[in-house]
Formats: C-alpha cells, sequence, structure tokens
C-alpha cells in the first residue's frame, strides 16, 4: 500500500516516539498493513530491528524471531523437537493398527499382480506424469518385496512429513499454539484414512507432501537471493510432485495467493514464474502424452464412469458441502460416495451451505482484519480444483480427494479453538477442548482403519453408507462368491446390474458364479452380455471357449479365444487354451505354434510341455 505526504511525515516523526497500535490508528490503518508497508520501504535487517525493540507492543505477545532464525531450518527444527515428537506419537498412535491390513481394491492389479512393478524404465516411458510415485513403490519392492506393510508404511511417513511442514508453516505465518492444533487435528482426522490406509490411495499423501516441502522451502527462499539453498529445492521438490501426479499443478496459484495475502507480489511475481512453466510442461504431458486419455478410457472401461461433463451447479455444492460435512462430522465415511441423488431441500441445503462459504472467503477477504483468513478458506478450494474439472475423470466426491485442501479448514478450526482461551481467558481450556477432539477423532480413525483391514470388511462397511453402489454391490456378490454362498453372490450381481444396465464386470461375475452353481445355459448368456457392454474383458472369452469346447463346439471356442488373445496377446494361459482347441480340431502345427508361443512367455509351463511333446 502507499501513504500519502501528511501520513509519511507523521510517521516519520512518531514511529519512534509512539506504539505500533496508536500509529497505525492515527494513520487510519490496520497495524499489519503498516508492518506491511515498513517492510517494503526498509532493508530486512533494519525491518527486523524495529520488530525487535522493545517499544513495539507486538514484541511482548508474539515473540518473533530475526530474519536468521526464520530461515535457518535446522534451528526451527531442533527447538520443536518435542513438539514434532508429540505430532509424531499422534500419526503412530492412530494408523499403527492399520500396518498389517492387507492389498485392497486397486492395490491388488496395481500393485500385487503389476509384472512390471521391479521394471522401473517400463513406467518412465509409459506413465511419465505418475513416475516418481512407481519410483517410490519401486524402492519398496526391491527392498522388502511385495509386503503391504511396507507399501502402507510408505504413506504413513509421506503423512507424518506433511504433518510436520504444516505445523513449521503455520508457526511462521500465524503462530504456534494455532499451528499445533491445526497439525495435530491433520495427524489423526479419519478423513484422511483413504489417502494414507489404502495404498493405491496414498498418491494423495505423496503429491501433497512435495507440495507441501515445495511451499515451504518458498517461504524460506523468499528474503534472500533467487539462487539461494531453498530456491532450489522449492522447485525441485514442486517438480517431484507433479510428477507423482498432475494434481500437484494447483501449487502456484498457491503461492500467488500467499504473495497477494501476506507477501509482496510486486516484488516476487517473477519467482513464481517458473512454477507455472513447471505445471505448463505437466500439462502438455497430461494432454498431449496421452495421459487424460488413458485416463478416460480407465474410467470408462474399467468402472463404467459415463461420458460428457458434470454440471458444476450440482457438482460443486454436492462436493463442497460433503466435504464440509465429513471435515466436521466424520460419519458416513465410505469408499464409494454413491448417494448422489437429492431432494429438492437437500439441493437446497447443500446450495445454501456453498453460497455461505464462499461468502464468507468474500467478506474475509474485504476486511483487511481478517484477510488472512480468506487465504485458507482459498487453500482449501484451490487444492480441490483438479477433483472439481467439469469433465467426467474424476468422482465428485471421494474422501482421498480433500487430503490436501483440509488442511485450510483443519487452521480455521485451529484458530477457532484458540479464540476459545481467549474469550474464556484461560489459555489451558484451547488445550482441553483440543484434547477432547483429539481423542473423538482417534477413536473414529481407528475404527476405519478396520474397516480397510480386508476385502470383507471394506465392502461390508461400505454398504453400510452406499446402498446405491453397483461397484459395491459387484464387490459384495465377489464377497459371497468367495465364501461358497453362490445365491447370495448372484443376488448381489443382478442388484449391481439393476442399477447399471451397461455393468459389463457385474455380467461377468455373475456368469461365473452361474458356472460355480451348474448353470451354464445362463453363464454363456451372461458372458455374451458381459462382452456386449465391455469388449475388452477377454476373461469372458477365455470362460466362454471353455464352455464351448464342452458342448463340442470347437469352431465357435477358436473364435472367442482368438478374441480373447488379440485383447491380452501376452497371456500364456490364453495361447495354452487355444493350443488345446486347435489341437481337438486336428490343427497340429497351429496347436505346436500356440504352445511354443505359451513357453515364450511362461518357460516354466509344464502343461505346455506336456502337450508340446505330445505332438511329436
Amino acid at each position: 500500500m502507499a501513504l500519502n505526504k501528511q501520513q509519511k511525515k507523521f510517521l516519520k516523526k512518531n514511529l519512534r516516539k509512539l506504539p505500533l497500535d496508536t500509529v497505525s490508528k492515527e494513520l487510519g490503518i490496520s497495524e499489519k498493513d503498516l508492518l506491511d508497508y515498513l517492510k517494503s520501504i526498509w532493508p530486512e535487517d533494519k525491518y527486523q530491528k524495529f520488530i525487535n525493540s522493545s517499544k513495539n507492543p507486538l514484541v511482548a505477545e508474539e515473540k518473533p524471531e530475526t530474519a536468521e532464525v526464520k530461515t535457518n531450518l535446522k534451528f526451527r527444527l531442533k527447538k520443536n523437537f518435542p513438539i514434532f515428537a508429540f505430532l509424531a506419537f499422534l500419526v503412530f498412535a492412530v494408523y499403527s493398527n492399520s500396518l498389517k491390513n492387507e492389498f485392497l481394491s486397486d492395490d491388488i492389479a496395481g500393485i500385487l499382480q503389476d509384472k512390471n512393478l521391479g521394471n522401473l524404465p517400463y513406467y518412465l516411458v509409459n506413465q511419465p506424469i505418475n513416475f516418481f510415485r512407481y519410483f517410490f513403490y519401486f524402492i519398496v519392492f526391491k527392498t522388502v518385496g511385495l509386503n503391504p506393510v511396507f507399501f502402507r508404511l510408505l504413506n504413513i511417513f509421506f503423512h507424518l512429513g506433511s504433518v510436520w511442514i504444516i505445523y513449521i508453516l503455520i508457526s511462521l505465518l500465524i503462530n504456534q499454539p494455532i499451528a499445533l492444533i491445526a497439525s495435530s487435528i491433520f495427524a489423526i482426522h479419519p478423513i484422511e484414512v483413504e489417502g494414507i490406509v489404502w495404498i493405491t490411495g496414498g498418491i494423495h499423501a505423496q503429491y501433497s507432501f512435495f507440495v507441501l516441502l515445495s511451499f515451504l522451502f518458498y517461504f524460506f527462499a523468499r528474503s534472500n537471493s533467487w539462487l539461494n539453498k531453498f530456491y532450489v529445492p522449492s522447485l525441485l521438490s514442486f517438480f517431484i510432485a507433479l510428477f507423482t501426479t498432475e494434481k500437484s499443478a494447483i501449487l502456484p496459484l498457491l503461492l500467488l495467493l500467499f504473495e497477494i495475502f501476506f507477501g509482496q507480489i510486486k516484488k516476487n511475481w517473477k519467482r513464481l514464474l517458473p512454477y507455472f512453466i513447471l505445471s505448463g510442461v505437466c500439462a502438455s504431458v497430461v494432454f498431449f502424452g496421452g495421459g487424460f486419455g488413458r485416463r478416460v478410457f480407465l474410467l470408462q472401461s474399467q468402472y463404467y464412469q459415463e461420458g460428457g461433463l458434470y454440471n458444476p451447479l450440482t457438482q460443486i455444492p454436492t462436493a463442497i458441502s460433503s466435504y464440509l460435512s465429513l471435515l466436521f462430522w466424520p460419519d458416513r465415511l465410505t469408499l464409494y460416495h454413491s448417494e448422489m441423488f437429492f431432494s429438492p431441500g437437500q439441493y437446497l441445503l447443500m446450495f445454501i451451505v456453498t453460497i455461505g462459504y464462499f461468502g464468507l472467503l468474500v467478506y474475509t477477504f474485504l476486511n483487511k482484519k481478517y484477510r488472512y483468513l480468506s487465504f485458507w478458506l482459498c487453500f482449501f478450494f484451490i487444492s480441490l480444483l483438479p477433483m472439481l474439472t467439469p469433465f467426467k475423470v474424476a468422482w465428485i466426491v471421494a474422501e482421498r480427494y480433500v487430503y490436501l485442501g483440509s488442511i485450510g479448514i483443519f487452521v480455521l478450526i485451529g484458530i477457532g479453538v484458540a479464540e476459545i482461551g481467549k474469550i474464556t481467558k484461560n489459555k489451558y481450556t484451547s488445550f482441553v477442548v483440543l484434547g477432547i477432539l483429539l481423542i473423538f477423532l482417534s477413536i473414529r480413525t481407528i475404527i476405519r482403519n478396520i474397516d480397510w483391514k480386508n476385502q470383507d470388511n471394506l465392502w461390508l462397511a461400505a454398504d453400510r453408507t452406499s446402498p446405491s453402489s453397483p461397484q459395491n454391490h459387484n464387490n459384495l456378490g465377489d464377497l459371497y462368491s468367495r465364501h461358497g454362498n453362490f445365491p447370495k453372490a448372484a443376488e448381489e450381481f443382478l442388484l449391481a446390474i439393476r442399477l447399471k444396465p451397461d455393468y459389463g464386470d457385474a455380467f461377468h461375475n455373475l456368469a461365473n458364479t452361474y458356472r460355480q452353481m451348474g448353470k451354464n445355459d445362463l453363464a454363456a448368456e451372461s458372458y455374451t452380455k458381459a462382452i456386449s457392454f465391455n469388449p475388452t474383458l477377454w476373461q469372458s472369452y477365455q470362460n466362454l471357449t471353455v464352455i464351448y469346447f464342452e458342448r463340442g463346439k470347437l469352431d465357435e471356442a477358436l473364435e472367442t479365444i482368438t478374441k480373447a488373445k488379440e485383447i491380452n496377446p501376452e497371456n500364456p494361459d490364453l495361447h495354452l487354451i487355444a493350443g488345446i482347441v486347435y489341437h481337438q480340431l486336428n490343427k497340429d502345427q497351429e496347436a505346436k505354434e500356440e504352445f511354443l508361443k505359451t513357453l515364450e512367455i511362461d518357460p516354466g509351463n509344464q502343461k505346455a510341455k506336456e502337450l508340446l511333446s505330445s505332438l511329436k
């Protein structure tokens, strides 16, 4: 801000004589704006000397540190070691019962059955935008193998790192009590479970850590030269975040807002350019490197997500109100937030909550006294932007999506809890309230970890909160099938199909169940429907081949196994089955080629060796 001539004259004459609050009142500006003005016109050492002056009434309350201490990360870590130890205790106390949980849901195909997990160059070529995610998996796999304990422990350590960084950042931007409250809640809040305990969901804990680390390094770099010991690490951390997931691209917006609210945008805008350039590079890789198309194909082929666009008038109020509800009352937590059908009254309530949120953001921004609050309100929304795209490439609500954005709300809660101590004129009141919150939230988190213990627990927990989720009824069908209750399994698969008539996977699983029940006619019919809705289901072609073969329909069997091989040419079992079909058709040369192909892919396949030997 700028002062007029009269204000500058009064400032020069009285700044050293009068308390800061008196000077700000006489000038008609806030103390924060006055300090920002002094910081913009004075050298850093002169400004810090004034801040530490005994005549400054802020000294007794805030006790600011010197610039050297503020930018000495080693000093800060050492000084706050007991608090870091306390935060680590909280994290491990609430997540220790999750360590022995199994690989779940997408973990099975994405980690347990991923044959390329030990082949790092494969991901560099085929998954560049997620390279560092697979790099972390590669390290764990090469160190301890396919042990879910250590894959999950990786997520917990990333979460702990984020907790520590949040404590440091809020200490610097506000004060230590609020930093302790906010970081403690973030450490144990149950809405974070999905982004930590679910190994695949841990990508959110991973990229958030590097985003926050980049933010912290940027803060320390602001008052120094461009290429100092913090600026380059900040850019490097952002690079790792971007190539863990493109969702990290929101960091430049957060830094821009940070400079607007807390810094000097006119002075530091050039420092932000490399961050925006890196985001642009990442966006180019996603859109022109095929990442966006692969994401759309995956959602539509494997998760049966409908194409098109979301209506922002329903998408945004649903997402904002749902996340706020779960942050303040984390009761109905579920992997599948499928209950997205609302009465006019429910929608009106969500719309009012959303308007209230944005209204509070605008009010705090326009009111200089509370402007710093609007930064954290913006932090919440901006962190959600990659998941609030109008394109149907993300779910409307998923708990892991709010992992990073929740920090903004927790800071506001921390400020509110701290205010309780001021209102009661007893600072210990705030810590009593915090203690109660931590106890209840910790219990909820520990219970939620049990939901993620194994497949059965997860699907039964989701059934309690997501009765209209076709995905979960499909999963429940699998659960009952594994336990031998085939009639109940078929019932669940049929319910999934009623909820989503084009659900190819449910038809495939229903067909498998009919096979177990000896109903091969119904099985063949269901496999055919599965293929019609999802032509990439090579498993349905494979199982149809078996049915045709058993019925002596060898030509049909050859046709379906050929289609299965076209979809999944590197599967040795498909070539083995094809060889058997050719042999039954008296086409031994073709059978021999298929058996040789089987052994080329799987040299230890004993069945292929026996069949190949019988042809000679």
